[in-house]
């Protein structure tokens, strides 16, 4: 540790091999060793002693819509990465589309990274678009660092982002599997949502009864199909019906390459206590019963969901109407997620560890960063929160950082408070004041 620049220490360092207590010793922005809590601190290192705050990695979120350039008053770099810090998620990956123009090319990309390079607080990797008319870009994008491609089986919501129909699906996933690239996908059968019953208003039963389990299970058995005879890498986006777990563990057991997310929403919220007209808790696929729930922290626990990820959606407050047929489907929750997660994660047995590993430690794999991000451990960048996990706070939107302060937790009391979130050995947010934007943009390197 005798080249240390910064040492912090706390009595709880969540580290791949448990929590303990321990010195971190971090040089050039990068931990390089994780020692016991005495050690001595070398001639010229500064300390942090965080006491009995727990030190984990910082987050990494790989499922994040933050809408710049195009529909900046949805939402922007500067604000969602500034919730994003507040919230202890120092990494996120920004999906292709609800931005104008959509990651598609990488004329797209350029467009977007030169928009994000002076704004992000946190670091900010990018995925592709694949859509039924740019299977020619998909290679291109690959080799231009993106982290994969993002594709809906259903109308995505947005006229420039159309989605992928069974025969331009296996093309593209055959294209991208020639390159070993990641599909990831919104799994919802169109078909199946079109016979759905459409009741447009305000009641809640309504939408979920428009959105039902078996559109996803339909897509779900689709994707696996396509993948197994591919051997395709394809990945689940925002899992909410506990209905495909089996499938999904039986293709798993027979070698198919999946993997699978699911979201805050879906592990604290209920379709049970969503009022009428509350369309802030609108999303697809929807918020379902709390029967639902259960059985999605027990795949999280098993290991068949692999993690969690915000799926941060925000929209002008205007669009969230009190009709949930016409309202923007979407949950904003990149500030909030670490705490929702935390306090029923709690409740339910599961320690800080569990949240650290499926908000840190398997997102960071997802997108291959594991070497870099996701641990406190030598090598690693020197991204941390600090969190106070016994002590609670009452969410106020007002306090929130994303551009439209519209949330489904509004008046909920959260455990986990985030005391102060670093960025590669810089504390880059402490009791609600930022420093001046610190973050990097990030590339696929293998």
């Amino acid at each position: 540790m005798s080249d240390a620049e910064l040492v912090l220490r706390s009595t709880r360092v969540i580290t791949p091999e448990g929590t303990r207590a321990a010195s971190v010793a971090v040089s050039g922005g990068t931990i390089t060793a994780v020692l016991p809590h005495d050690a001595p601190v070398p001639e010229g290192a500064r300390l942090e002693d965080l006491g009995d705050y727990v030190l984990l990695p910082g987050l990494v979120d790989t499922h994040v819509h933050v809408n710049d350039p195009g529909r900046t008053e949805w939402e922007g770099f500067w604000t969602a990465t500034r919730a994003a810090a507040a919230g202890g998620i120092t990494t996120l990956v920004d999906m292709p589309l609800n931005s104008l123009p959509p990651t598609t090319t990488v004329a797209h990309l350029r467009t977007k990274q030169q928009v994000a390079a002076d704004k992000a607080h946190i670091d900010v990797g990018f995925w592709g678009g694949a859509l039924p008319d740019n299977l020619k870009d998909l290679r291109p994008l690959h080799e231009a660092g993106v982290f994969g491609f993002k594709a809906f089986l259903s109308p995505s919501g947005v006229d420039e982002f159309p989605h992928l129909e069974r025969d331009p699906l296996a093309r593209t996933m055959a294209e991208i599997a020639a390159f070993d690239g990641l599909l990831i996908v919104h799994a919802e059968d169109p078909h199946l949502l079109a016979s759905a019953p459409q009741r447009p208003g305000p009641k809640y039963a309504d939408f979920l009864a428009s959105r039902p389990r078996d559109a996803e299970d339909s897509a779900i058995a689709q994707l696996i199909r396509e993948a197994k005879a591919l051997n395709a890498r394809v990945h689940v986006l925002h899992l909410s019906s506990s209905d495909a777990l089996p499938m999904i563990a039986e293709a798993r057991a027979e070698g198919v390459r999946i993997t699978v997310e699911t979201c805050p929403h879906y592990l604290t919220l209920t379709a049970e206590e969503v009022p009428d007209g509350a369309s802030e808790f609108k999303c697809c696929p929807p918020i379902r019963e709390a029967a639902n729930q259960d059985l999605l922290w027990q795949a999280l626990a098993d290991g068949t969901i692999d993690c969690v990820v915000t799926d941060h959606s925000p929209s002008t407050a205007d669009l969230k109407t009190d009709d949930f047929a016409t309202a923007w489907g979407g949950i904003s929750g990149l500030q909030l997620s670490l705490a929702a997660v935390w306090t029923e994660a709690r409740g339910r047995g599961h320690g800080l560890e569990d949240v650290v590993r499926w908000m840190s430690a398997r997102t960071s794999a997802l997108v291959g960063l594991d070497d870099r991000k996701g641990a406190i451990a030598p090598g690693r960048d020197a991204d941390f929160a600090v969190l106070a996990p016994d002590e609670t706070f009452t969410v106020d939107p007002a306090s929130l950082q994303h551009r439209n302060r519209v949330t489904a937790y509004a008046g909920r009391t959260l455990y986990g408070v985030v005391k102060s979130t670093w960025l590669r050995g810089q504390r880059i947010v402490a009791d609600g004041e930022f420093t001046e934007p610190k973050g990097r943009l990030l590339t696929r390197t293998n």
